[in-house]
């Protein structure tokens, strides 16, 4: 059974029209009015007569990633198999359902998300700011989720299995407009393959909540945050490998030669004197050992990418 998730807030004027292209191979709908001012929930139940709707009311706003998860906890005890979430403001084709689960329901992947970059003909209407903040986006959070192959992680249209999505603890999730990318973080810990869908940009009237531009050092944090996580569970805690020497190793004579090289030249400065040669060789070794060894588990870590579908073992 597939069902879709809509968090909703401010998005009255769109809801409609979203709940009435999604196609019959959605079984369940679920709009999860977020505290919304508009009352879109209490709208949508007026003026839908789909009997696949089903609305849920948050008392307080929870953010896109509580309402998400809001959605996400009822679909799975209605027996969902997979759970769509598309947003309610018109910017997500409900037409690209199919081709979101189909490499789901086909084993090859636990977790689809859109791809507005795949073409450049699908950026097209896309403002140039925010083609160049989400890039800087994207490079964060492939360090932090470890998915090197995919971009495009603010893209909120997703599909996941529910099987995956029961290995995941919810409640460490984060619930504002980090929680896609944090989603991606989860997915890695479990070890689930992540698959990129192309899809068409589409920009109207509606304002998103997002400037790419504002968060990224509010995103910094996190990501910083996940790597680290991420490192530690994947390569210290569940594996200790070549790999993790070389990052062990990369990092301790980087650190030695920066730090050592620092050193001498500050004393020569002060000095007024000439560097020898024997002290720049003893800092610049290490250093490029280290730079050698960083880029050799950096190596590993991009092809150490998740490929075996999770529920396909379940």
């Amino acid at each position: 059974m597939v069902s879709v998730v809509i968090p909703a807030f401010r998005c009255k004027k769109h809801i409609l029209d979203v709940i009435s292209k999604i196609g019959d191979e959605v079984s369940l709908i679920y709009v999860v009015d977020d505290a919304c001012p508009e009352q879109t929930g209490k709208y949508t139940e007026s003026n839908v007569h789909d009997k696949r709707i089903r609305i849920i009311f948050h008392e307080k706003n929870q953010g896109v990633g509580g309402a998400v998860i809001s959605g996400y906890q009822q679909a799975m005890k209605d027996g969902s198999k997979v759970i769509v979430k598309v947003d309610g403001d018109g910017q997500m084709d409900p037409a690209l359902i199919a081709r979101f689960i189909k490499p789901i329901l086909e084993g090859e992947a636990d977790y689809t998300k859109g791809n507005r970059f795949n073409q450049i003909e699908f950026l097209t209407g896309m403002p140039p700011l925010r083609i160049f903040g989400n890039a800087g986006l994207s490079f964060l959070t492939k360090l932090s989720s470890g998915y090197w192959n995919l971009f495009d992680p603010t893209n909120g249209y997703t599909a996941i299995h529910a099987s995956v999505l029961g290995q995941m603890n919810l409640e460490k999730l984060s619930r504002r407009y980090f929680f896609e990318s944090d989603m991606l973080f989860r997915l890695n810990i479990c070890r689930a393959v992540v698959v990129d869908i192309p899809m068409q940009a589409k920009y109207g009237e509606e304002i998103s909540g997002l400037k790419e531009f504002s968060v990224i050092l509010l995103f910094l944090k996190g990501h910083l945050k996940n790597l680290f996580k991420r490192i530690t569970y994947n390569y210290f805690l569940r594996d200790f490998n070549f790999a993790t020497l070389e990052l062990l190793l990369g990092f301790c004579l980087l650190s030695f030669g920066v730090i050592y090289g620092g050193i001498s030249w500050y004393g020569s400065y002060e000095n007024q004197s000439q560097t020898p040669s024997g002290v720049v060789m003893l800092a610049a070794l290490p250093v490029i050992l280290g730079i050698q060894m960083l880029l050799g588990f950096l190596n590993y870590d991009m092809a150490n990418v998740p490929s075996a579908a999770l529920h396909k073992k379940i």
